[in-house]
């Protein structure tokens, strides 16, 4: 929700607030001869407990007990909360009528206070359900613009990754072995349909196990390799076990499909990936060389698709991610961290 939207909210709910306690200050004034405490005292008795504990439930009560479902902590704070800004109304009205105050009484300190901490609860919990629907609602908006951005990322995705020159290229290297190696052959092209389907049909998926997602690296590693004649120009390791994460899919696709488009396949060792997952983090890193070009000045890897990938983390892992990209004179190197956890 917009700031202005929750300003606006927050000035409709106090001018409502403060249209109620006219109401009873001129009530009082009219039922009484005038006087400050019976124009006073209503003024007070609803503003005064009502202010602080609407935003100490608001700021301070919401984020730490509610929204982690710390009710038993929850009930015992918002108590404590609302005696304090009882005795806090009563210090005011102290203060403000003075004798008038004291001489005045009609209830005992203890009824009293009863009363403005009663006053101070409602409005806190009038603060809770206010920043309640702040917050459902901007989880909502959030979805929407996730859902929209990931349609964007897939299309995106589709189009750089399902390329005629890739798929051309991997299928004339197929069709040349379906003579030479009948059998390597049938390999590969079982590899590229598996490829196929993970990119047409699982990146709708919300979610998939990582395990799904290094399969289908893994089956993309092996197509791209028809066509060096290097074997070791590619590494490509896996430590750890990824059966406890479970990831958005084509998360780690595009870095690697940039190092292979980008970078220079012939050289050993030239392009490197590398996955470390353990049950708090997830590590990957890709390091490809390639050719500087006078026309590729500063980013081999730059472009709509690297700030759709910026993008779609921001979004799927909010604090949880870190993106590093380093270029170097013949070498780019990527590293992504997702955190199980907020950072």
């Amino acid at each position: 929700m917009r700031r202005a939207a929750i300003i606006g909210l927050h000035c409709c709910y106090w001018g409502m607030y403060g249209l109620l306690i006219l109401l009873f200050m001129i009530l009082g004034a009219r039922t009484v001869h005038f006087q400050v405490r019976a124009v006073l005292l209503p003024g007070l008795m609803f503003a005064a407990p009502a202010l602080p504990a609407f935003y100490v439930f608001y700021f301070l009560l919401f984020p730490r007990f509610l929204k982690r479902r710390r009710l038993l902590v929850l009930g015992a704070a918002a108590v404590s909360v609302s005696a304090l800004c009882g005795l806090f109304a009563i210090g005011v009205q102290w203060l403000v009528l003075g004798a008038q105050f004291r001489n005045g009484l009609s209830w005992d300190t203890a009824a009293l206070l009863l009363v403005l901490a009663f006053i101070a609860f409602v409005n806190g919990v009038l603060a809770l359900v206010i920043r309640g629907f702040i917050t459902w609602y901007t989880e909502i908006r959030v979805k929407e613009e996730l859902r929209r951005r990931n349609t964007e990322m897939e299309l995106e995705l589709l189009r750089s990754q399902l390329n005629p020159h890739f798929l051309f290229n991997t299928l004339n290297n197929i069709d040349v072995l379906i003579e030479k190696d009948p059998v390597r052959a049938s390999s590969y092209l079982q590899q590229l349909s598996g490829l196929l389907r993970f990119m047409l049909y699982e990146v709708r998926a919300e979610r998939i196990p990582i395990a799904e997602e290094l399969s289908t690296i893994e089956k993309y590693i092996q197509l791209q390799k028809i066509r060096t004649a290097n074997p070791k120009s590619i590494q490509y390791t896996v430590e750890g076990a990824p059966d406890a994460w479970m990831i958005e899919p084509m998360l780690f696709l595009p870095f690697i499909e940039n190092a292979f488009k980008h970078g220079e396949k012939k050289a050993e060792n030239a392009i490197s990936i590398r996955f470390r997952l353990d049950a708090q983090q997830i590590r990957f890193d890709c390091e490809n060389r390639y050719q500087r070009k006078a026309a590729n000045v500063a980013n081999p890897h730059g472009g709509l698709g690297d700030s759709l990938l910026r993008k779609r983390l921001a979004l799927l892992y909010p604090n949880r991610h870190v993106l590093e990209v380093e270029a170097g004179a013949d070498t780019y190197k990527t590293t992504l961290i997702l955190n199980a956890h907020a950072n």
